[in-house]
């Protein structure tokens, strides 16, 4: 033992302007719209820059294999506390990003390039009552009011911090999450964890929209990012500090594979009001065709049926309200039963003016209550994204 104190003691205890230093010296669809061909990029077996105005997984396409990580703050982490962790993790997104061991990484062999790796990291309600960040919460960030048919599990609820971890190789998102995991433990300790999975690459190898595991075509009408409708759909644009940045909403739901497998293909597709094959609309030929909600077939009936949940998404029956939705499947082992569903994963400007009255629209009606249960629920803000002489959340923090 030489006595000298670790990296995590350093950046735990140090100095802001210490730590400011290190980093910078070493560095089930929910909505129904506007088509989107594809998302941002293709985030296959590359390097993605951690730099820039927004946090750059936000608008790229759902990782093949990510890992959600929520965590609540210790007794006596302050706003200057806070700031020393995000310039902690700020050097390990740099450092893990590119490729490169975290500084004081004690497995660095695991730290691999062009994995597509990427870091994602927000704040929760609770850090908004810290003295010094009350005035400065961005609008409608709340926890979400407990719908009827939820059934919501602490296992999988609330967090004042989280991290979304992404990359082609789940090598790399697991070595990403232990060494972000330790570092922050002089400020928080984990609550849940999630991990999810995603295919959004056909079998000709270009980039699909990807199905959730009832077999459904699964975020059809999102806004494309890169359009008006998408940077008004997603970023913030107050407070101040806030633009650029966007809000969380993750709901954890369970889907009853058994009884959804014992409907026809034709009872599955009119609940969903989409085809299942193609991911079309019941109304035309094609994945991104615009729904015609008005069509009836030969004996009368709407097609597209009141309660389709293609229907009670779209922006037309919700007042022109939109989210930017992306879902991981997952598969979770509970005591020799297996549970299968989806990490639901919305992207808004706005939590309670957006997605609050989709869901409590959906909660009433969505034919799909009957095959879905949620059993987590939790709200975050993403801060905007950084540049090589800056850090996570600086704009709140600094």
């Amino acid at each position: 033992m030489t006595g000298r104190p670790s990296r995590r003691q350093l950046f735990g205890y140090a100095g802001a302007a210490a730590a400011g230093a290190a980093v910078t010296g070493g560095v089930v669809s929910l909505t129904e719209g506007a088509p989107s061909h594809s998302l941002e990029g293709d985030t296959g077996g590359r390097e993605i820059s951690p730099y820039g105005v927004h946090q750059p997984a936000v608008a790229a396409a759902s990782p093949k294999h990510a890992e959600l990580v929520a965590l609540n703050l210790l007794d006596g982490v302050d706003k200057a506390a806070l700031g020393r962790l995000m310039r902690l993790w700020t050097s390990d997104i740099v450092a893990l990003t590119s490729g490169r061991p975290a500084p004081g990484d004690t497995a660095p062999e695991l730290a691999l390039g062009n994995v597509s790796l990427t870091v994602t990291a927000g704040f929760g309600p609770r850090v908004f009552a810290l003295p010094g960040l009350t005035a400065r919460r961005p609008r409608g960030l709340d926890e979400l009011p407990v719908m009827s048919h939820d059934r919501l599990q602490t296992a999988w609820s609330g967090g004042d911090l989280v991290l979304l971890i992404g990359a082609e190789d789940p090598v790399s998102v697991v070595h990403t999450v232990r060494r972000m995991v330790a570092d922050a433990a002089p400020f928080a300790r984990p609550v849940w964890r999630q991990t999810g999975f995603w295919n959004g690459t056909g079998s000709d190898g270009k980039p699909v929209t990807g199905r959730n595991l009832f077999g459904q075509v699964d975020g059809s009408g999102n806004p494309a990012p890169g359009t008006p409708e998408f940077e008004q759909t997603v970023w913030s644009a107050e407070p101040d500090w806030f633009a650029g940045g966007t809000t969380l909403v993750v709901r954890r739901i369970k889907l009853d594979l058994d009884t959804w497998d014992e409907l026809t293909r034709s009872e599955q597709e009119r609940a969903v009001g989409r085809k299942l094959s193609t991911g079309a609309p019941l109304t035309g030929t094609a994945e991104h065709d615009e729904l015609d909600l008005e069509r009836r077939d030969a004996d009368g009936r709407l097609v597209i049926a009141e309660n389709a949940h293609a229907r009670l998404s779209h922006h037309s029956s919700n007042d022109g309200r939109r989210i930017f939705r992306k879902g991981l499947n997952y598969v979770h082992d509970t005591g020799g039963s297996r549970e299968s569903g989806l990490i639901f994963l919305s992207y808004q400007a706005d939590i309670a003016g957006q997605f609050l009255p989709l869901l409590a629209r959906l909660d009433a009606a969505d034919a799909l209550n009957e095959w879905t249960t949620t059993i987590g629920s939790a709200v975050f803000a993403l801060p905007p994204g950084f540049q090589p002489t800056g850090w996570l959340g600086q704009e709140l923090l600094g």
